[in-house]
C-alpha cells in the first residue's frame, strides 16, 4: 500500500528565489550532456550529482522532473539575453533596433547550447508538453518588449507581443539549420521578418485608426 505524501510547507519567496537559482544551476551542469543523453531522466540525474544534490532536495527544487529542466531553459535564457539589454545601452538605440538586439541577444546565449536548443524544442512539442511553447514564446517576446520600453496598454500591447513571438518562433528554426559563418543567413532573415512586421503593425494601427474615425459618436 502508498504511503501519502506527506505535506509540503508553503514556501517563502526567499526559498522560491533559491530554488530557481538551484534549477538554473541544474540546468547548466547537464546542458553540455543533453546532446549526448537526450532530456532524460539520467540526464537530471548526472546534473544533481554534479552539485551534491540528494534525489529529495531534487525533487524538491524540480517537482517537474527533467520536463520541468527542458522548460527552464526559455526561462534561463530570458534571464541572460535581458542581461544584455542594459537600460543605458537601450536608450541609444531605436525601437526597432532594440528588438533586434532582444532577438540576436537571445541567439547568442543559446549559441554555445545550439543542439541542447533544438533538443529541448524537439522534445518539448512532443503532446501534451506542447501546449507549454506557445506560452513561453510570449513570454519571451514580453520580456523583449517590456526592456526595449514597451509601455502599450492597449491592443497594440497584445499584437506586438503575438508579431514578435512569430518572428522569435521562425528565427530560432531557421537558426537552428543556418550554419553560415557568424550565423549571416540568420541575422538577414531576421532583419527582413523584423521589416515585415513593422509593415503589418504599421497597417493594422491604420486600419484601427479609419475604423475609429467612422465609428458613429454615441453622444450625437
Amino acid at each position: 500500500m502508498m504511503k501519502k505524501p506527506k505535506a509540503r510547507k508553503p514556501r517563502s519567496k526567499t526559498n522560491s528565489t533559491a530554488d530557481v537559482s538551484l534549477k538554473s544551476q541544474l540546468l547548466e551542469a547537464a546542458l553540455p550532456d543533453v546532446a549526448f543523453d537526450g532530456w532524460t531522466d539520467e540526464l537530471l540525474s548526472r546534473a544533481a550529482a554534479r552539485l551534491n544534490l540528494s534525489p529529495d532536495a531534487l525533487a524538491e527544487i524540480l517537482p517537474g522532473g527533467v520536463e520541468e529542466l527542458a522548460r527552464h531553459l526559455s526561462a534561463w535564457a530570458d534571464e541572460k539575453t535581458l542581461a544584455k539589454m542594459p537600460a543605458a545601452k537601450m536608450e541609444k538605440l531605436r525601437m526597432r533596433d532594440r528588438i533586434t538586439l532582444g532577438v540576436t541577444a537571445r541567439l547568442e546565449v543559446l549559441a554555445p547550447y545550439k543542439a541542447a536548443t533544438g533538443s529541448a524544442l524537439a522534445y518539448l512539442a512532443k503532446p501534451p508538453r506542447g501546449r507549454h511553447l506557445p506560452k513561453m514564446v510570449w513570454s519571451t517576446a514580453d520580456a523583449i518588449w517590456r526592456r526595449a520600453g514597451d509601455t502599450a496598454t492597449d491592443y497594440n500591447h497584445y499584437t506586438k507581443r503575438l508579431l514578435l513571438s512569430g518572428v522569435l518562433t521562425s528565427t530560432i528554426l531557421f537558426w537552428l539549420n543556418d550554419d553560415s559563418e557568424g550565423y549571416a543567413r540568420t541575422l538577414k532573415f531576421l532583419d527582413q521578418r523584423i521589416d515585415n512586421v513593422l509593415k503589418i503593425g504599421g497597417l493594422m494601427a491604420k486600419a484601427k485608426n479609419k475604423v475609429g474615425a467612422k465609428a458613429p459618436d454615441k453622444n450625437a
